[in-house]
């Protein structure tokens, strides 16, 4: 039978097993747990700090075969450290990340990734009043099923209040955008409800001109919204006209961190699956473990005198209150979904003692 406090903490339900060890008990259920349970270093024999080492190296672009060669481990250890993390990092983007917030003002972009016999595309977007990393979709192919998967993370980030959604050229952006800012019309009948489209959804395109290897002019439009709030939006988010230049610059700071997304490269790929891990690796560390230049501010000492206080887009964003860093974010614990009892016939007396206490 399930633990009836599971999920449940501050009642009195957890005490020290092991301060050795490291292990806790629950005292609902009698059964002990790590301290490293549902975190990136569960069931781990490694010591945390070289996996922490280790994983801030590849988030940072240290090619694997330096790291096996500097700390003498195998390269399949470290590919599962690598894995181990960004699925923890997935897991945390979308506990915190993921929340409903006035986003203002999102660019997004594609980056071809070269692959070993092959090509795969990865579509990110970024928040850009607050350089918020938003999330990212990896596709064999260029198309709208990409596009779909990169904006159901934009949307679970959004609140349906004015926003402006910049993007290049690619015309299956328009649709995909429109599809995925919609909710549910209340009603009181049976079936699927009717989608309604967000009010104040700007959409526009900046679309770049090029004469042989070189760019020769840039075409702006705005393909949905009135002139006046999208100038209104674009001020809000500290720019001045339409432009991709923030998910370009992202662009930039991951292609120097992961070779295969470097234009002219010879680090190919090896396995696409392993891609979507290790980008929501480097996003959790750029959004929660890096300081960002334009987003510090200024802390005035005195009449005259000041300091620079740095901030992450995470800080930013109102996530959270100071830098995290990497072994934080890797210990990072996440919730574990409530105790719900079976539900079949009539509940018990007991059960509904336990419903009660553990509420």
């Amino acid at each position: 039978m399930a633990c009836p406090a599971r999920g449940k903490s501050g009642k009195g339900n957890i005490v020290v097993h092991s301060r050795k060890e490291a292990r806790y008990k629950c005292t609902a259920c009698g059964k002990t747990f790590a301290a490293t349970s549902g975190t990136a270093f569960y069931r781990l024999h490694h010591s945390l700090d070289l996996v922490t080492c280790v994983v801030t190296l590849i988030a940072f672009g240290c090619p694997v075969q330096a790291i096996v060669a500097a700390f003498d481990l195998d390269e399949r250890t470290v590919a599962d450290w690598q894995a181990r993390a960004g699925r923890h990092c997935q897991k945390v983007h979308e506990h915190l990340v993921e929340q409903p917030q006035d986003l203002g003002q999102v660019q997004a972009d594609e980056i071809r990734v070269k692959a070993q016999g092959k090509a795969v595309w990865l579509a990110m977007a970024i928040m850009v009043r607050t350089r918020l990393w938003l999330g990212g979709a990896v596709s064999v192919k260029r198309d709208e099923a990409l596009l779909q998967a990169l904006f159901r993370h934009v949307r679970a980030c959004a609140l349906a209040r004015p926003l402006l959604v910049v993007t290049d050229g690619l015309k299956a952006y328009f649709q995909v955008m429109r599809d995925a800012f919609r909710s549910g019309l209340p009603s009181r009948g049976r079936g699927r409800p009717w989608l309604i489209c967000w009010p104040d959804i700007c959409i526009g395109q900046v679309a770049k001109q090029y004469q042989g290897r070189r760019v020769s002019g840039i075409i702006r439009r705005v393909l949905q919204g009135s002139p006046k709030m999208v100038t209104g939006l674009i001020a809000a988010s500290g720019g001045k006209d339409l432009n991709t230049a923030y998910i370009e610059r992202l662009n930039a700071t991951f292609r120097n961190r992961l070779a295969s997304l470097a234009r002219r490269s010879r680090a190919l790929l090896r396995k696409p699956e392993t891609l979507t891990p290790l980008v929501f690796l480097m996003g959790s560390v750029y959004n929660f473990c890096s300081e960002h230049q334009s987003l510090r501010l200024k802390l005035w000492v005195g009449s005259r005198s000041f300091r620079w206080v740095p901030r992450t887009p995470a800080m930013a964003a109102g996530l959270t209150d100071h830098c995290w860093t990497v072994k934080e974010l890797l210990l990072f614990h996440l919730p574990i979904p409530p105790w719900s009892p079976p539900h079949r016939g009539r509940r018990s007396a007991a059960e509904k003692a336990l419903m009660e206490r553990w509420a």
